[in-house]
């Protein structure tokens, strides 16, 4: 894998997904998950399923689609200190990668995934590994949340996830989105973290090392 700078596409309002634009948007995340061919059996079957939702609903990557919607997040990491980036989630109370939900002014799945790190993190010259030029997934999480609401039912974000490489020394900025904001050491991630946040950071340090 090497690294390239993608553009952070629009930022326009989650719930609009009848436009042209998010009629590209849902053909790219089709494009880049059918091309994925994670190793792994149990990425695979969530590749599958990823697909499926998206070949049943339209409007799949939005959340406004219910029960379940497509998903974009980025381990943020700075391989030349060996850490990353984490923010404490102010409805979910644990440390957790950068991401959130697609725009329908996203120019694609990567991008949308960029575009939430950058806000995130503060860290404008982020860039995604890629492969062959084309920032790729490197691995897939379906996890139950309430993002409509904490007295709604839970739903379900399928959610992709890339890396995204920070400038050595980066120096992130807190966002009104997170509660902290802050760099852990690969070896040293917090208490209040996933297990699906600790198998991305290890992957990423894996692909950055």
């Amino acid at each position: 894998m090497t690294v390239t700078e993608t553009g952070t596409g629009g930022t326009g309002t989650a719930g609009a997904p009848g436009t042209a634009a998010a009629g590209a948007l849902h053909a790219d995340a089709v494009r880049t998950l059918a091309g994925w061919r994670p190793a792994d059996p149990a990425q695979e079957q969530l590749r599958r399923d990823y697909l499926q939702h998206l070949a049943d609903r339209p409007d799949g990557l939005f959340r406004s689609c219910l029960p379940a919607h497509v998903t974009a997040s980025a381990a943020v990491v700075d391989p030349a200190a060996g850490r990353v980036l984490l923010t404490l989630h102010p409805k979910v109370g644990l440390w957790l990668q950068m991401g959130g939900h697609c725009e329908p002014g996203d120019g694609d799945l990567a991008a949308a995934a960029l575009r939430e790190a950058t806000e995130e993190s503060g860290i404008p010259d982020l860039s995604l590994l890629a492969l062959d030029g084309t920032p790729v997934p490197v691995k897939l999480d379906r996890h139950q949340v309430r993002c409509t609401g904490k007295d709604r039912p839970e739903n379900t974000h399928l959610d992709v996830q890339y890396v995204a490489v920070a400038p050595p020394g980066s120096q992130a900025l807190i966002s009104e989105e997170s509660l902290d904001l802050r760099w852990f050491d690969f070896d040293r991630l917090p208490e209040l973290t996933d297990h699906s946040v600790r198998d991305l950071v290890a992957r990423a340090r894996e692909l950055t090392g």
